[in-house]
């Protein structure tokens, strides 16, 4: 059986800035980790390094405005072959989103820490999106 991690949650600014925030390189580095790098364009590779932890992903759709998914290709996590998806959409003047990534194989607490981690840093997002300030990992208001 797998395991999907599913956030919900809404960005009051518009999807044209968020799509943005999630895509462009020099936007990642604002609010996911400091450490990016690769082609943010269908089919290509972006690396993010958290620390001592590489993850390389594959970016296999992408609509403007509306859609994100990407795949692990390599990491030293069990995470290759997890998609992760960013689903983009209007709703009372807010940005939607609905964020996935699934192939975890177990319930357990690498599972948890991993679901933990993820709202830390799409909370980042929301008010990297919102306010212009955020808590990239490596930045210096990061919460370790």
């Amino acid at each position: 059986m797998s395991h999907t991690i599913n956030h919900l949650f809404h960005i009051n600014a518009p999807v044209e800035k968020v799509f943005k925030a999630v895509t462009n390189i020099d936007d990642l580095k604002a609010w996911y980790t400091t450490e990016v790098s690769g082609v943010s364009e269908l089919y290509g590779v972006i690396e993010f390094k958290f620390g001592g932890v590489d993850f390389h992903t594959k970016v296999i759709e992408m609509v403007a405005n509306e859609k994100l998914v990407l795949e692990c290709i390599a990491t030293s996590l069990p995470l290759v072959g997890h998609k992760i998806s960013y689903i983009l959409d209007q709703n009372d003047e807010k940005t939607r989103v609905r964020f996935t990534q699934e192939g975890f194989e177990e319930n357990d607490d690498f599972f948890a820490n991993m679901n933990f981690s993820m709202a830390k840093y799409l909370e980042s997002l929301r008010q990297y999106c919102q306010k212009g300030t955020s808590e990239a990992f490596g930045s210096e208001g990061y919460r370790s």
